[in-house]
């Protein structure tokens, strides 16, 4: 079992004893993240939905992120991700969400925002987090880290809720 799917074997052992569920809205990863949860058998029962919004116009259609939002930061930007999430969750009704949107390459990349530079963003209930990472190496290198980084995050806010509720 690889790294990646062990870390979804994990978030899906947290959800259950959670009693929760899990949705993302992907860009760069196209679908990554979702593929990687539901390679685990059972995943059904954890498992909300995947929403992958690689173009602006669906993550407005479908995440209801605003326009100018875009026109205003671009879409590799915290305020993406965090409306992100927010869709998703709103979408799929799941407590536990991750966005991801990032500049996976090997273009498209500017100064302000070279090939590697990815935004994650958080939601478990009404909370939300984000993070800027940057992650060294080609287009699908940049993708797998971003896959494991998403689930990383889950998996701690997970940790997060299952103390709490101790």
């Amino acid at each position: 079992m690889d790294d990646i799917t062990e870390l979804a074997a994990e978030l899906g052992r947290r959800l259950q004893v959670l009693n929760a569920h899990v949705t993302t809205a992907e860009s760069c990863t196209g679908g990554g993240i979702a593929e990687a949860i539901t390679r685990i058998p059972g995943s059904s029962a954890w498992f909300e939905a995947g929403y992958v919004t690689y173009s602006n116009r669906q993550k407005t259609q479908q995440l209801n992120v605003p326009d100018e939002v875009f026109e205003r930061v671009g879409a590799v930007s915290r305020e993406v991700v965090e409306a992100m999430v927010r869709g998703a969750q709103q979408k799929s009704l799941a407590r536990f969400a991750v966005a991801v949107s990032g500049v996976a390459g090997p273009d498209g990349g500017s100064p302000s925002k070279p090939v590697g530079t990815v935004w994650l963003a958080w939601g478990v209930g009404e909370a939300v987090y984000s993070e800027q990472k940057f992650f060294p190496g080609n287009r699908d290198e940049v993708r797998r880290q971003t896959v494991k980084a998403a689930l990383d995050g889950l998996l701690q806010h997970a940790a997060v809720e299952i103390s709490n509720q101790g």
